[in-house]
């Protein structure tokens, strides 16, 4: 299994002879609003082209609609016939862009060799929650291959651990940028450090693989201050893997 990361929560899988795209965002540098009054979204440009992230895909997951995991661009420049698995709530938002072979993913689904089944999360605690939507992550099963586990926008809460002794992923992609929203500071809307470090000590020997960073005005986890506080806690490079945008981890 190969996971790039391309940007954000943007990732390329090539699993079980497919190839998948996780929550498209391809909108250039500063070209969508500010989340925390820093500057626009997103903060970095692509590291490659939009028809080399499209190259090969098989199908499409997204997660939840926020337009930094399904963004204008990325409904336009996506073939109208892929598959596409979603969450129910954003079955109607999906469809109005013409998807035409749209799934909505309510429990476990499978396409060709590959299962995939949904799970829950909470996009932040306290009064943020409730203005944040519902979201789902998905877990990946085949043949000759590790079950994944893809977290998505959620914070650190017991579903997510009984998600892992449940299925024992052996590769888990965490959102891990700690984002913030401006007046719930105490609240992060998904993992930060603390949080990340919780769930790779709840996850055997699983292998980490933290995403959702220095992407965006209101994540305030760096790749550098992650991985300080993981190896202050005995986590090393081969455990939590923090790739750079573009980097494709061989796992």
């Amino acid at each position: 299994m190969d996971v790039q990361l391309i940007r954000n929560a943007t990732i390329k899988i090539k699993y079980a002879g497919k190839t998948i795209l996780v929550d498209p965002m391809f909108s250039s540098k500063n070209s969508f609003e500010s989340f925390a009054g820093i500057e626009k979204n997103p903060t970095v440009d692509l590291t490659m082209s939009i028809e080399s992230i499209l190259e090969a895909i098989d199908f499409v997951i997204v997660t939840h609609r926020h337009i930094d995991h399904f963004d204008t661009l990325a409904k336009e420049k996506l073939p109208k016939n892929i598959k596409l698995f979603c969450q129910p709530t954003d079955n109607e938002f999906i469809k109005k862009s013409n998807f035409a072979h749209t799934e909505v993913v309510e429990t476990t689904t499978t396409f060709e060799n590959i299962t995939l089944t949904r799970t829950g999360g909470k996009h932040g605690s306290g009064e943020i929650l409730a203005q944040m939507g519902e979201v789902s992550g998905f877990i990946l099963q085949a043949d000759n291959e590790p079950t994944l586990y893809i977290v998505g926008d959620s914070i650190w809460l017991k579903e997510i651990e009984n998600t892992i002794t449940t299925f024992k992923p052996e590769v888990i992609v965490t959102n891990s940028g700690g984002a913030i929203m401006p007046g719930f500071e105490n609240n992060p809307i998904i993992m930060n450090e603390e949080q990340t470090i919780l769930l790779a000590q709840s996850s055997n020997n699983a292998k980490i693989i933290a995403v959702h960073l220095e992407s965006l005005d209101h994540c305030s986890v760096t790749r550098n201050s992650l991985r300080q506080k993981a190896t202050e806690q005995g986590i090393d490079e081969n455990r939590l893997i923090i790739p750079a945008d573009g980097q494709v981890i061989r796992v």
